[in-house]
């Protein structure tokens, strides 16, 4: 018996351009974003400062741009990866490094901005965020069925498609009216019952619970609109072609809806079936998997979901008690990439997270991965020693536990439990109980065991 890992490469739908060739379509999207991306990273020399609006007008200038131009190139090449900011200073990103010899990461590249097509091109400003959130969820539907159709669709179809999946959003969502259809009031004006007698009016009427307010229902007057904004959106990063009432997806557009559809299909074949499941439920299951496979696990699972709530579910996950899943869960968001950012420095602001937050944003924006814990401070590379010390006492073996004394940044074992104790982590006892029970030598045990009851007893 065979899972999703084992069975051959795909091929790609026939038809399909060589990966150099879609690696060039997409070096021509991203043009601009490339001399941009260049010119304030790296053609001034060192790379520094900020892409503030004095930059992007001498930007333009330098490059005969207009300033909607850089300012809309800058955007996509932040999108893209090919720039990276550390705190106000602007640096290359890998990508843009890679540009010119490495084709997978210009595709990587392409990809990244494609996800990230709702932030390219601002939806209408008069209407909700909530509608417009519906919108975008719904557009992997009419992707497909533009990938199906291996040519051009008519906008009236893809319309009745966009308005047959926000409709089964809405009842997937339970979004009906609340409650039963008020009945008429038919009692004669004079308040007396259809039987002739008066109501008692001493008698107090029984407290009624609130209802919930029903969600008001989509207009779907908004549709045609906003369907016409993604079409335009798509159209901007080069995913497909608009003609007279009609959509067409292009090379790199129907190559990116394929590996996406690719990815879904994998991961419904794999045994624990991640692509149906929670968040936390997927990340249980990626728990015992080497980095390759759950990467590709991780993909496949945000391939079947928006990335707003792939992002929110992931940061829901990573707040819970499990410290394995914690960890995990930013190792998801590596792989979700720059459209995580926003969530992700929202979320170093919450001391549980703080550490891994910092982490994710020094290696998203250049840091060796060896060399990123120097973002933190030493009360917060504590914090996660605690904090990883918690995974592997809950769901690793005891030699872990004793060899994970060696990663704690204290030089030795009495200035670690000093700072232990200090750190406030939730699971400090657990984890001093456990590392004293599973550590060889009884004389470093004793000692970390009464470390334990010290912090449970509230000593010193």
């Amino acid at each position: 018996m065979t899972d999703g890992r084992n069975r051959p490469a795909p091929r790609p739908p026939e038809g399909t351009p060589p990966a150099a060739e879609l690696a060039r379509q997409a070096r021509e999207v991203l043009a601009d974003a490339v001399r941009i991306a260049r010119w304030a990273a790296v053609d001034r020399g060192s790379g520094t400062g900020s892409f503030d609006v004095p930059a992007q007008e001498r930007a333009a200038a330098a490059l005969e741009l207009t300033p909607e131009q850089v300012r809309a190139g800058w955007d996509r090449a932040r999108l893209a990866g090919l720039v990276e900011l550390h705190g106000g200073t602007v640096r290359p990103g890998w990508r843009l490094q890679a540009w010119d010899r490495d084709d997978s990461a210009v595709q990587r590249g392409w990809v990244a901005l494609f996800d990230a097509w709702s932030l390219v091109h601002p939806a209408p400003e008069d209407v909700a965020a909530a509608t417009v959130a519906e919108v975008v969820e719904a557009v992997p539907q009419v992707l497909s069925l533009l990938q199906l159709s291996a040519g051009p669709v008519l906008v009236p179809a893809l319309l009745d498609l966009l308005r047959q999946r926000v409709a089964e959003l809405h009842e997937e969502r339970c979004e009906v009216p609340y409650g039963p259809p008020p009945v008429p009031d038919e009692s004669p004006a004079d308040g007396s019952q259809a039987d002739g007698s008066v109501p008692a009016a001493s008698a107090p009427a029984e407290p009624m619970a609130a209802e919930p307010a029903a969600p008001e229902p989509l207009d779907e007057a908004l549709l045609p609109p906003l369907l016409d904004w993604a079409l335009e959106g798509l159209a901007a990063v080069g995913a497909l072609t608009l003609g007279e009432g009609q959509a067409t997806l292009t090379p790199l557009g129907n190559w990116a809806v394929w590996v996406k559809l690719e990815q879904i299909c994998v991961a419904a074949q794999s045994p624990a079936g991640n692509i149906e499941q929670s968040a936390q439920h997927m990340l249980r299951g990626c728990a015992r998997l080497t980095p390759g496979p759950a990467r590709a696990e991780y993909r496949a699972w945000l391939a079947a979901r928006t990335v707003g709530s792939a992002v929110t579910e992931l940061l829901t996950v990573a707040r819970g008690e499990d410290a394995l899943l914690r960890g995990l869960a930013f190792e998801a968001l590596r792989v979700v990439g720059a459209p995580a950012e926003a969530g992700v420095r929202a979320a170093a602001d919450e001391p549980s997270l703080r550490p891994y937050a910092l982490l994710w944003l020094a290696e998203y924006e250049g840091a060796d991965p060896d060399d990123a814990a120097d973002v933190l401070t030493r009360e917060e590379s504590t914090w996660l020693w605690v904090d990883t010390a918690a995974a592997v006492a809950d769901h690793g073996e005891s030699d872990l536990l004793v060899r994970h004394l060696d990663s704690a940044v204290q030089g030795n074992v009495p200035a670690l439990l000093d700072e232990v104790r200090a750190v406030g982590h939730p699971r400090t006892v657990q984890v001093l109980v456990a590392l004293a029970a599973a550590h060889p030598d009884p004389a470093l045990a004793k000692a970390v065991r009464r470390a334990a009851f010290q912090v449970h007893t509230g000593g010193s």
